[in-house]
């Protein structure tokens, strides 16, 4: 049955092959008319095309789409309104919850798309950097680097040619077209583009000789068994990462990416009494503070000042101290909105 299924599979790319091959085939007296039309076409059609229109040289080559746009399936939303102080990555705001909401538009019923990946633990986001313009430098510097420049491509800087973000969350409930979830990187309005369940058994890099090879083709995406996709979903992230440790991966990054210092944050008595009066858990400022949230730029230029960010209706005021690898949280408290403000 596995092997009827993957020669339906081959069946299908063959004739979509063929039929890519006879739409582009001209003969030669066919190719030099072809040729001189679209030489008398070139200086008064374009030659781009998007998802909702196609020019002329593209209805030759399909495949030669200059601009590709895409709709958001949803938007995130989360505690920070602004870029300032989020998290370089998911990993390092475990604690602080955000939600996806699907947009009605995208299905006839959106959450029917959700269906089934409550049995998964965590998901890959893919979504739009959508307050990052195009970036067009071929080198960044990384804020591990203190002002050290490495190409866009070797870095996970927001600031790409194609502004597009990739994080992994953990799943924390899915309600209706809601999913909940921790491991907020991402500024509140962060359009979605995508949504894949995290699978350790493909997504944790092996050996070459771990991998293990079988005389007939693997199935495509989409055509797993039920009993893998379940095997997969059950398996954990955690031993996957101790398998990796243990030898069984080859992987490797710089070293400056292994930097994994932590600066102390100390809490003064004032703000640990505000975080007890709004109900916020003081561990989940500190986490977001002891990675070090300042750019380059303040960092350098301005160490010792006063810093402060908005995390949902508060307003977090702190210190950080160089020297001595320190962050002093001095008043965490609610944002005020002038508005609301009565004149007596």
């Amino acid at each position: 049955r596995q092997q009827i299924t993957s020669l339906q599979h081959i069946h299908q790319k063959d004739l979509q092959n063929i039929k890519s091959v006879l739409q582009t085939f001209r003969c030669e007296n066919c190719k030099t008319k072809t040729n001189d039309v679209d030489e008398n076409n070139a200086a008064t059609t374009s030659t781009s095309s998007t998802l909702d229109g196609i020019s002329q040289n593209d209805e030759i080559n399909p495949t030669s789409a200059k601009d590709i746009s895409f709709k958001p399936i949803g938007v995130i939303h989360t505690v920070f309104t602004e870029k300032r102080a989020v998290p370089r990555q998911s990993n390092l705001a475990t604690k602080l919850l955000s939600r996806i909401e699907l947009y009605p538009e995208t299905f006839t019923n959106p959450d029917h798309s959700l269906i089934g990946l409550e049995k998964f633990s965590h998901i890959w986001l893919i979504y739009n950097f959508h307050k990052n313009s195009a970036h067009s430098k071929a080198k960044v510097a990384p804020p591990r680097l203190t002002g050290e420049k490495v190409g866009v491509f070797s870095t996970r800087s927001p600031h790409r040619p194609c502004p597009i973000g990739l994080s992994l969350v953990q799943i924390d409930k899915i309600e209706n077209s809601k999913i909940y979830f921790y491991g907020t990187d991402m500024v509140d309005g962060t359009p979605v583009l995508d949504i894949k369940p995290y699978i350790p058994h493909y997504d944790v890099p092996k050996r070459i000789d771990d991998i293990e090879f079988y005389p007939t083709r693997e199935a495509p995406d989409g055509e797993e068994t039920i009993e893998e996709n379940l095997g997969a979903s059950t398996s954990s992230s955690t031993a996957a990462s101790a398998a990796a440790t243990n030898g069984s991966s080859n992987v490797k990054v710089p070293n400056w990416v292994l930097n994994n210092s932590r600066l102390k944050v100390v809490f003064n008595d004032n703000a640990i009494q505000q975080t007890r009066e709004l109900g916020i858990d003081k561990n989940s400022i500190a986490e977001i503070l002891k990675t070090d949230p300042r750019s380059v730029y303040l960092r350098t230029k301005y160490g010792s000042q006063i810093y402060t960010f908005q995390l949902g209706e508060n307003t977090v005021t702190c210190k950080f101290d160089d020297n001595n690898s320190t962050v002093n949280v001095l008043q965490v408290r609610k944002v005020i909105n002038l508005q609301d403000i009565t004149v007596e």
